[in-house]
């Protein structure tokens, strides 16, 4: 018997742009019949088939695939009904075939696929005769107009935004253009659906429910809605159309569900957004399968791309389309005529953390080009992208990044290859230099083998320690122990073994604090305990960090600092008091900033004014001065100390130098001072001489490596 799956999908879909019928129909007689019973079959039906292919063949599936929609056409033409859309697919399994229609209510649907079934059962079991034809039609002409589906048209502005990864974060940032520009906004995404931000119905809120609540809820003036693929796929849109829509990036992630196996199919469903768009389809240039989408679009497209070179860019004003992108580090439009117009610097919109996030860069991008291409004024674009900040106030889970007890943690709801790797960029990018980055590595059981592999092998070439997470709630029919094995799998491949397990996040942020030391950062794939981590980290003392602050982790991290240029200025005042000056109103403008201490510290130094400087060398190490001033500064310590005849306190930090840093020709160069100071001259030239030797790349000291060390350690 033939069994006929029936789905409603009730908005624009992977099929029409609008209401149709999804019939999944599991065929296993048609499917391994012998070639010609399949023939008889076909002919019963009124279907000449020439090639029918071997049995439970691939080639037997698309004999299946283009015998149906004729079968669909009589019972419709019967039935009263004429100029039928049809689409037909392979299913999931090899003997399902997938045939969709449009339908105007969802009792014509249900009829259809009782009709069909009823056909195609009398044909393999019977044999067809025209009485069956006959009360196929009549049942699809009986079928009662019960529910009409009519998907909601939008009756404001309206954003529908996709994507693989940072559709949530480019909803809530349109959204807050929209706020910033006095408009009364409703969104919805996968936290929920809310109106000028607060919460009018908590969940995942990333389908037709979500849209239809935001559409419906009182005085919302702009809507933006966050499409994830699952209400796509199972329900279609649930709106009818779109102002403008947005396409982030496609990207692995839940590969191997509802008949989505390979990128390409993904993107396909991505792009249903895009063909019910009446104003501008705002697309990422720099993802092909993204790009491409402009193609089957009714609108024209808005590319954003994160290089100003981007061939994407000159495709789009070639079509008198638009661009926007990143040009000598601001954010500039382009209008159809090549034309720039500067919007704001990278550094000063704090979704990008100071430039350090290339996803967000290329959110921000795409959000304001949405704003714009939605009509909102520029101004408010502008003032929206400043004061967007990666907080839980404006961006919950997304990059929340904090402070405590000296590390730094980052949480983000990083949950595929892509999600990992941005994570790990931004946790790389706050490590500073000598610092470890721990991770807290787990994700949902709706992933292939391959990605839970992939995830494992990312975490152990980047992070210096992982801890496995167990997220009981996220498992999706797999089990604890397969899920840990296959990412053990891919840490393997690198070369990492995970530090532990912990069966939840609480427990693992609680664990990789406990381990970690003092200026790492630990970063932590977070899902169901988001409010509860951000709840804890406030209690224990920790708090979020603004712009500034992650601005300056940003360029501590790359051994840059945010008044490079007030230091360099600096050191270029000649006059000694003068530079004193200046460096004391530089303090006294960030009195915890242990760089600027330190460089206070070495005016005196330069004064000749060595004892001056000692207590403010000691205020910058003891303020938590970060590598590379933390060494230099006690290199300068010793220095000043021998210059005031302290010796053995100079050779002290020299000897403990020394330890830490072996290969320092600097350290023993300066220790030898000391030593020579202190008239142990002899020791003070084999070490110099072994330094120089241990780092020497001349390849003469290849040439007589056993002489030169048994030389060096004779000198006494």
């Amino acid at each position: 018997m033939t069994r006929v799956a029936v789905r409603v999908l009730e908005g624009p879909n992977l099929y029409f742009p609008r209401p149709a019928a999804k019939l999944t129909l599991d065929l296993p007689e048609l499917l391994s019949c012998p070639p010609a019973r399949f023939l008889v079959l076909a002919s019963e039906l009124g279907v000449r088939r020439s090639v029918v292919g071997a049995p439970d063949s691939a080639a037997r599936q698309r004999a299946l695939m283009s015998l149906l929609p004729p079968v669909v056409r009589r019972i419709s033409r019967e039935a009263g009904i004429t100029r039928l859309g049809i689409r037909v697919r392979s299913g999931e399994q090899p003997h399902q075939v997938v045939l969709a229609c449009p339908v105007r209510s969802r009792g014509r649907a249900q009829a259809l696929g009782t009709a069909l079934g009823s056909v195609l059962d009398a044909a393999i079991e019977d044999g067809l005769d025209p009485g069956v034809w006959t009360q196929a039609a009549a049942t699809v002409r009986g079928a009662p107009a019960d529910e009409l589906l009519e998907p909601i048209t939008p009756q404001v502005p309206t954003v529908s935004v996709t994507g693989t990864n940072g559709k949530t974060t480019t909803t809530r940032l349109i959204a807050h253009l929209a706020m910033t520009a006095g408009l009364r906004t409703g969104w919805s995404s996968t936290d929920g659906v809310l109106v000028q931000g607060d919460v009018v119905v908590s969940g995942d809120y990333s389908g037709p429910a979500g849209a239809r609540t935001v559409l419906t809820a009182p005085g919302v003036e702009f809507a933006v809605l966050e499409t994830a693929r699952g209400g796509m796929l199972f329900k279609g849109l649930g709106v009818a159309t779109n102002d403008v829509s947005v396409v982030t990036n496609v990207s692995a992630d839940h590969l191997g569900m509802q008949g989505v196996d390979t990128l390409d199919q993904l993107a396909e469903v991505k792009a249903i957004v895009t063909k019910v768009t009446s104003g501008w389809v705002v697309l990422n240039g720099d993802d092909p399968r993204v790009w491409t989408m402009r193609a089957t679009a009714p609108a024209p497209p808005w590319c954003f791309s994160l290089s100003p070179d981007s061939p994407a860019l000159r495709e789009s004003q070639a079509v008198r389309g638009r661009g926007i992108t990143v040009l000598d580090g601001d954010i500039v439009t382009i209008d159809e005529h090549g034309e720039l117009e500067r919007l704001i610097n990278v550094l000063d919109v704090p979704i990008t953390l100071a430039g350090l996030s290339e996803q967000n860069v290329a959110n921000a991008l795409a959000g304001a080009a949405a704003g714009l291409a939605a009509g909102l004024p520029r101004e408010a674009v502008i003032e929206g992208l400043r004061t967007f900040a990666p907080d839980v106030a404006h961006n919950p889970g997304r990059m929340n990044i904090y402070s405590l007890r000296e590390a730094t943690v980052v949480l983000d709801m990083a949950h595929n290859e892509a999600g990992l790797a941005a994570l790990l960029t931004v946790a790389s990018g706050l490590r500073p230099p000598g610092a470890e980055l721990w991770l807290g590595l787990g994700t949902g059981g709706d992933r292939t083998d391959e990605i839970l592999v992939n995830l494992g092998e990312q975490a152990g070439l980047v992070a210096d320690q992982v801890l496995l997470v167990h997220k009981e709630h996220y498992l999706r029919d797999r089990n604890k122990d397969e899920m840990m094995g296959l990412m053990r799998e891919g840490l393997a491949r690198a070369g990492a073994v995970p530090i532990g397990l912990s069966d939840d996040e609480p427990s693992a942020l609680a664990t990789l604090l406990e381990q970690s030391r003092p200026g790492d950062v630990v970063a932590l794939m977070t899902h169901e305990d988001r409010a509860t981590l951000h709840d804890w980290l406030i209690a224990q003392g920790g708090h979020e960090d603004d712009a500034a602050a992650i601005r300056r982790k940003v360029l501590t991290a790359a051994g840059r600092h945010e008044l490079d240029a007030a230091i360099d200025d600096l050191w270029t005042i000649e006059d000694d008091r003068l530079r004193i000056e200046r460096a004391a109103a530089l303090v006294a403008q960030h009195p915890e900033d242990a760089r600027l201490r330190y460089e206070y510290a070495g005016t005196f130094d330069s004064a000749g004014l060595e004892q001056e400087a000692l207590g403010h060398y000691d205020l910058a190490i003891d303020g938590g001065l970060n590598e590379p001033f933390r060494h230099r500064a006690l290199i300068q310590k010793a220095s000043t100390l021998r210059h005031l005849g302290r010796l053995e306190d100079s050779l002290a930090i020299l000897d403990a130098l020394a330890e830490e840093r072996p290969n320092s020709v600097v350290v023993q160069a300066f220790r030898a001072f000391t030593l020579h100071d202190l008239d142990r001259d002899a020791e003070a030239l084999r070490d110099v001489l072994r330094a120089a030797l241990a780092g020497s790349t001349d390849p003469d000291v290849a040439r007589y490596p056993s002489s030169l060390r048994r030389f060096t350690d004779a000198i006494c």
